[in-house]
């Protein structure tokens, strides 16, 4: 898809401001620093519609986009960056799980790994999580160009091996330097768009 139009809706710090809308919400979830807001950016072709940051836990806040008025791109904050405080972890922690459990527009979830490291536990929970109430989900392995390309099949195996992926999940390699990896995600959103 040639996304011509994208723009912030709103960031929620809680339940009580999340949009209201009839829009399919297509999720990005992941650890801190891994890679959402590049990922995000890269697939509406803006420099900086989702800020990132060098610094991990900067998004602490579910932030809503609206892309092309189809549908709406939700940012969710990064797990499992220890610098937080443990009440600040746990009020983000409520935050996300409300959202995943009760949103109702909610259609999709894209979990993001770097794809350098091995799955973490965070990580396993997560993607348990989003199983236990999804079918199919979409992983995506980010920072494909800080590896050499001989070992890309290597990390995506490892990738594919520590989540449990099924067959009806997907997995994707994916750079926001190179772009590698936008198309093919673009196709598996707008095929999950005419699914359901």
């Amino acid at each position: 898809m040639n996304v011509t139009k994208a723009e912030m809706i709103i960031t929620a710090g809680n339940k009580s401001q999340f949009p209201e809308h009839d829009l399919p919400e297509i999720v990005f979830a992941g650890k801190s620093n891994v890679g959402k807001s590049s990922l995000i950016n890269t697939l509406v072709n803006r420099k900086a519609l989702a800020r990132t940051s060098s610094q991990p836990g900067k998004t602490q806040t579910i932030n809503f986009y609206k892309v092309q008025d189809q549908f709406m791109f939700v940012d969710l904050p990064g797990y499992g960056y220890a610098k937080v405080s443990k009440t600040e972890r746990e009020k983000w922690g409520k935050l996300i799980d409300g959202y995943l459990q009760d949103r109702q527009e909610l259609q999709k979830v894209i979990l993001l790994i770097d794809i350098r490291h091995e799955v973490g536990a965070n990580d396993k929970m997560m993607y348990e999580w989003i199983s236990h109430y999804h079918k199919g989900v979409i992983v995506v392995a980010t920072k494909m160009d800080k590896i050499k390309r001989s070992q890309v099949q290597k990390h995506l195996s490892m990738i594919k091996k520590g989540l449990g992926l099924t067959q009806a999940d997907s997995l994707i390699g994916f750079s926001a330097e190179t772009k590698q990896g936008k198309e093919e995600l673009w196709e598996i959103i707008e095929k999950n768009q005419l699914e359901d």
